[in-house]
């Protein structure tokens, strides 16, 4: 799955203080963000979408397939959020517990706790082992950024 996740962006008009630019993600419901510029917007919009992303991680929740962009801008996770989302997605399709995962890569439970936990600083090789175990490969990209 591509993680690009596509927003709804809102221009505010207005007195100073009240215009700017809102940006809401429509398959993340709880993942909204503004900025003063449509730039600003933007780039909060990335970390906006780390911290749902994460989130849901943490409280072993969904992770929606992103919508068609449908000619809205897309957003997209930096590298190891986005690495960890494929992680734990991969889990979940396979039906394996991180217990199960931890057998198979001969280490602790523990350390697939950290491979999936958004705040911790993961080793990509030991991503890269884990997505491997679950018969998957993380494919790395580059594509212009607008």
């Amino acid at each position: 799955m591509r993680l690009l996740f596509p927003v709804d962006v809102t221009e505010h008009c207005g007195p100073p203080d009240e215009a700017g630019f809102t940006v809401a993600f429509p398959d993340l419901p709880e993942a909204v963000t503004w900025g003063d510029t449509l730039a600003e917007a933007m780039v909060n919009a990335t970390d906006c979408l780390e911290e749902a992303l994460a989130a849901r991680i943490l409280a072993r929740d969904v992770l929606p397939a992103p919508s068609a962009a449908r000619g809205r801008p897309m957003i997209v996770p930096g590298s190891l959020i986005g690495a960890k989302a494929a992680l734990y997605l991969a889990l979940r399709d396979a039906g394996i517990t991180p217990a199960e995962l931890a057998r198979r890569l001969d280490t602790q439970p523990s350390a697939v706790t950290r491979l999936l936990d958004p705040a911790h600083a993961s080793k990509p090789a030991r991503i890269d082992d884990a997505l491997n175990a679950l018969g998957k490969r993380l494919v790395v990209a580059v594509e212009p950024a607008a």
